[in-house]
């Protein structure tokens, strides 16, 4: 989860300043063709206006990575798949009951302007002069957010790994010893639809095969991902970064083994649709096997019928205030937690990443030793968490089944998030309009 909110918020800070028309041109754009329908997704619609300042959005950024633009066509079918996704995830975590409220929301972009070394104030006036209005940042962090928390609801959350795979696993790690490699690689992904027909495999499959023949011509890899792949990563170029083998698909490492850097894989099918990889970099993976524990504490509010949200979160608030006010946590743990480890002053010892449920973890990752949280939601109550301090350790056999697990369940869960957005895209009513006048 830590690395999942720290992509979040690095990526929601750098699309946002490599945004958007001036707003005497969004003006323009505004008056010109704000009631123009490009698409309908389920019982919403999206704009040409929409459309038009995402394009803006994303060409400035290219332009800022110093990518070779691709057909502008091509760029504008991106973006509105991507505009339409967005939309039918947003739409679902709403009718099944997500929220981000504004308390956690302020958090985070308190934690965005830290992030880039400035108060809450210079990073609000840093977006005004680049023509971004705060509050429509403001909303899309939250959108992003969102998103991020559904598929860990929908897609992480359901993956599970089996003894036997740990035990593979580790006896894979054992034999490569210190050879362990990792992978710089892009890649392009071309979608399949669920049920697909023999002529849909075909167009897809020959779509995948035109983007290997243009790289192999000497293409941009960057400006062909943009051009032809589906995957959310698309519009930064297909960058996937560093991945250990451990972290990916076997279909990916097999592909990747024969690789050199700089070489391109020929067409790879899995049930998300048609890969093309590049092997960028190659790297051996020898590190000592370090994690990073935090001593953490709790106090522990649980609800029921007679004791509800607001009444537990309101307690958690006041008891805040008098430790920041001095008063001890441990003795205020002892008397108001309502967890086993109360009578240790809600010493939960030295937890490992993994070892809490992500709401829990994902606050007190970004704590800082000895500052005490607001309150915080999980599913067994509301709680105020504290890290007393932090340490990096060596991992002892069962952490290593811990870590083993956890490279298992990434390697799944990419391949999983995208046949998941291809089911939950395919369940949606979606029409196109962008060819209409």
């Amino acid at each position: 989860m830590r690395i999942h909110l720290s992509i979040l918020l690095v990526i929601a800070f750098g699309t946002a300043f490599a945004q958007s028309a001036r707003p005497e041109q969004a003006a323009g754009s505004r008056i010109a063709s704000i009631d123009r329908i490009v698409a309908v997704v389920n019982k919403e619609v999206i704009t040409q206006y929409e459309l038009t300042e995402r394009m803006n959005r994303v060409l400035r950024d290219l332009e800022r990575r110093g990518t070779s633009l691709p057909d502008r066509g091509e760029i504008q079918r991106q973006v509105l798949d991507r505009l339409v996704i967005e939309k039918v995830q947003l739409q679902y975590a709403r009718e099944t009951g997500l929220r981000v409220d504004d308390l956690e929301l302020d958090r985070t972009l308190n934690r965005v302007a830290e992030g880039n070394k400035l108060s809450l104030t210079d990073f609000r006036r840093t977006l005004e002069r680049d023509a971004i209005h705060f509050d429509v940042f403001r909303e899309e962090l939250r959108d992003e957010i969102l998103m991020n928390r559904l598929r860990d609801r929908e897609v992480t959350s359901k993956l599970t790994v089996g003894e036997g795979e740990i035990e593979n696993f580790l006896s894979e790690q054992r034999e490569r010893k210190d050879t362990a490699t990792e992978y710089n690689l892009a890649h392009i992904l071309v979608r399949v639809p669920e049920q697909a027909t023999p002529e849909q495999l075909g167009t897809r499959r020959t779509r995948a095969e035109e983007a290997i023949k243009r790289l192999k011509d000497g293409g941009d890899f960057a400006q062909l991902a943009a051009t032809y792949s589906d995957a959310p990563d698309a519009l930064q170029g297909g960058i996937m970064g560093w991945r250990s083998q451990e972290r990916l698909p076997e279909l990916f490492v097999e592909a990747l083994a024969k690789l050199k850097p700089g070489e391109v894989s020929d067409v790879l099918r899995s049930p998300a649709g048609f890969h093309v990889l590049k092997l960028v970099d190659i790297r051996g993976a020898g590190a000592p096997l370090l994690v990073e524990q935090a001593h953490v504490r709790h106090i522990l509010v649980r609800t029921n019928e007679l004791v509800s949200e607001e009444d537990a979160k309101r307690k958690l608030v006041n008891l805040r205030e008098r430790i920041v006010n001095g008063v001890s946590f441990t003795e205020l743990a002892r008397l108001n937690s309502d967890d086993s480890s109360a009578s240790r002053g809600g010493d939960l010892g030295w937890v490992y990443p993994g070892d809490t449920v992500p709401e829990f973890e994902r606050v007190f990752v970004e704590l800082k030793p000895m500052e005490v949280s607001q309150p915080v939601k999980t599913p067994f109550g509301w709680h105020l968490i504290q890290v007393i301090e932090r340490r990096t350790t060596d991992m002892s056999s069962e952490r290593r089944r811990i870590e083993a697990r956890k490279a298992l369940l990434e390697r799944k869960g990419d391949e999983a998030y995208q046949e998941w957005l291809r089911q939950l895209r395919d369940r949606a009513y979606v029409e196109l309009r962008l060819d209409e006048r």
